[in-house]
């Protein structure tokens, strides 16, 4: 009788869960994580992966664990829950069904349908490696951009033309099997010429097998490795703060294919996972790759580039001249809720490196041809708490480790606790992990943050979090520290959304002539408004900015987005904002629809209006075409960017194409 009930009640919002869910899960990843300055790569990395689960969703009725914890806005409790739950009840109906999982939240709901499918069990046998290939779906994306403007480089400097534009190729059956294909191209790189005769500037290929018996995952080609908190593996992303508070700073282990245009995040050789038990899992990987370098005089590596920018004869000659190897393993044993880890890794350069200790906050940086490091990972999880960390030691003798503590006080409330110390002579090659400083070293850090639906539709966040830097970092020749504290509240009922959101950032920077230290103080908000029909949308919003450092700087922008999805094959977006700051330093940042794995998030500073339209039409049951047109006008100069990337003109605009075209 229960599960009637339940199934009676979720086949009434079943219906409305998906129509909001549609389409809606870009704008939520954008509040999730860009609202904390994270860099360009790693919001891309982390969009790219959503681009890529959304073109393949789960079959939440076979999920396990690993599945899951693909998803990188679940914390470790709500895959427990869901996990629970489909045992329980023998499968899910209808997604509405999410509602009855308390621990879901409705942002985590929203965004879990945009990711997962139902679909009833079938036959448990394992197909055949034909099989795969012959009724795997293939799916091919061709990408393009033409700017409407001249950069200096276009006329002299630049090798190539002024177009970017990749290819996009990838086979996949079910979850089992997937082989994939990237070209990318970026605007004044040659194409089919130079140092490019085979085409494109980066290419990235991959095959991975998941589920086959004891294979749980293996991987050939380029791929991404993450175990634990990342203290001594993680090439692949990183949370943010607003993100380490809603996961709860869940630890996972991954094991994934390389399919973004980055070229400098990523592994080369081969993977693999093996379940050795029922509680134990094994993975070890091995990788050869070049890449790009600043070289000394002497030969040795001064800078490690990660741009991936070859469009002059300078950049090129930095191109592919080191060479890095990596291999090592994980051991990683779960159990009722304890989980423990244990990760090795050795990797060396054909050239050692040696970078220009002159500048004080470089005197802690990596230096000679080989690394290694070691570390065990942690965790307990049950219904209230949830604890997990990792320590780390490099073989120079360097410390780190990173504590996560999180309680479950009530349905409605709870609370996390991030720990970090991350000695200065660390030296993680791969090591990324939760830091303010932007590397996993020389920080000593406390985040204590709190999450609480305070009514049926009214959630609240808030941390603060404060760091210190024993040695000198950038910008500060002397120890320094840094505060953030950040606020949101937001308020759902029916069709309507109110979202309010401060952020206050504190970091000590040197003096004009590096004797004191100062504040850099930031005060940034955001006042949005969304009202949601089943065919259109709109939302108006506020954002504003007021920076203290030496000088006063205040900016804002206000911006109206709509959308309309009159037909089933057609999707419409237009944006308009005017944006009036006065410095870089009060810069803003906001969401923009564009094509499939190319996130746009601009920062808009000065004074000027920013104008976009997008529209997606299923040309047939194969074919989807999308156009985009976005122009930037500047009010309050002549000419834009500087060096080989000026333009000399206050109006800069591009048309953006995509094809996706799926057998």
């Amino acid at each position: 009788m229960k599960r009637l009930i339940i199934l009676i009640l979720t086949l009434f919002i079943t219906s409305s869960l998906s129509a909001q869910s549609a389409h809606k899960w870009e704008e939520i990843y954008e509040e999730l994580l860009v609202s904390e300055e994270q860099s360009t790569e790693v919001i891309e990395e982390y969009y790219n992966l959503l681009c890529d689960l959304e073109a393949n969703p789960i079959n939440l009725n076979v999920a396990t664990r690993d599945d899951l914890e693909q998803l990188p806005f679940l914390s470790a409790q709500q895959v427990e829950d869901i996990l629970a739950y489909i045992y329980q009840y023998h499968n899910m109906q209808t997604l509405g069904e999410l509602m009855m999982i308390e621990s879901l939240d409705a942002v985590r709901r929203d965004l879990l349908c945009c990711f997962v499918y139902l679909q009833p069990v079938e036959s448990n046998n394992v197909p055949t490696f034909s099989q795969m290939l012959k009724r795997g779906k293939h799916t091919i994306v061709f990408t393009g951009k033409v700017p409407f403007y001249k950069r200096k480089g276009d006329e002299n400097g630049y090798l190539g033309y002024p177009y970017t534009h990749s290819v996009r190729y990838k086979l996949a059956y079910s979850d089992y099997f997937q082989l994939g294909l990237v070209g990318a191209q970026d605007a004044g790189e040659p194409f089919f010429t130079g140092v490019n005769k085979l085409g494109y500037d980066h290419y990235s290929f991959y095959a991975m097998v998941r589920k086959l018996g004891k294979l749980k995952a293996a991987v050939v080609g380029r791929y991404k490795v993450r175990f634990g908190q990342g203290l001594v593996m993680n090439t692949d992303f990183s949370f943010g703060k607003v993100a380490s508070l809603t996961t709860e700073g869940r630890s996972y282990n991954a094991v994934r294919p390389h399919s973004s245009r980055s070229q400098s995040t990523y592994l080369q050789g081969a993977a693999a996972t093996v379940a050795l038990g029922r509680f134990v899992d094994f993975t070890a990987f091995a990788s050869y790759r070049y890449c790009d370098a600043t070289l000394n005089s002497d030969g040795s590596i001064r800078t490690l580039l990660t741009s991936g920018y070859h469009r002059t004869p300078m950049e090129i000659s930095k191109k592919h001249n080191a060479s890095q190897s990596a291999f090592g393993g994980n051991l990683n044993w779960r159990k009722n809720g304890l989980t423990f880890g244990l990760t090795g890794l050795y990797t060396s350069f054909n050239r050692p490196l040696k970078p220009n200790v002159s500048q004080c906050f470089r005197l802690n940086y990596p230096q000679g041809s080989g690394f290694g490091n070691i570390g065990l990972s942690y965790g307990y999880i049950n219904h209230r708490w949830n604890v997990n960390g990792e320590t780390a030691l490099s073989a120079n003798g360097g410390l780190a480790t990173v504590n996560t503590v999180a309680l479950q006080a009530t349905h409605t409330l709870s609370f996390t606790a991030i720990q970090r110390y991350y000695a200065a002579k660390y030296w993680g090659i791969y090591a990324n992990s939760f830091a303010e400083g932007g590397r996993t070293q020389n920080e000593l850090g406390l985040l204590i943050g709190a999450k609480w639906v305070a009514l049926p539709h009214l959630t609240l966040m808030c941390f603060t979090d404060y760091a210190y830097f024993a040695q000198p970092r950038y910008q500060a020749s002397v120890a320094s520290s840094a505060w953030d504290s950040f606020l949101s509240a937001i308020y759902a009922r029916g069709n309507h959304s109110l979202l309010l959101r401060h952020q206050f950032k504190l970091r000590q920077k040197d003096d004009a002539k590096h004797i004191f230290l100062l504040n850099d103080i930031t005060h940034r908000g955001r006042l949005s408004y969304t009202y949601l029909q089943p065919k259109w949308s709109c939302k108006t919003q506020l954002d504003f900015s007021n920076n203290h450092f030496k000088t006063n700087s205040f900016g804002y922008m206000v911006s109206e987005t709509a959308t309309w999805h009159p037909l089933d094959w057609l999707q419409t977006a237009s944006s308009v904002g005017y944006f009036h700051t006065e410095s870089y330093a009060s810069r803003l940042y906001t969401y923009e629809r564009g094509m499939a794995y190319s996130f746009y998030f601009p920062a808009y500073y000065g004074e000027g209006l920013r104008f976009a339209v997008f529209a997606q039409t299923k040309i047939n049951s194969h074919l989807v075409g999308v156009v985009k047109f976005g122009m930037t006008k500047y009010f309050d100069r002549d000419q834009i960017s500087s060096g080989l990337q000026q333009i000399n003109s206050c109006v800069m605009s591009a048309l953006d194409l995509q094809l996706r075209w799926k057998m």
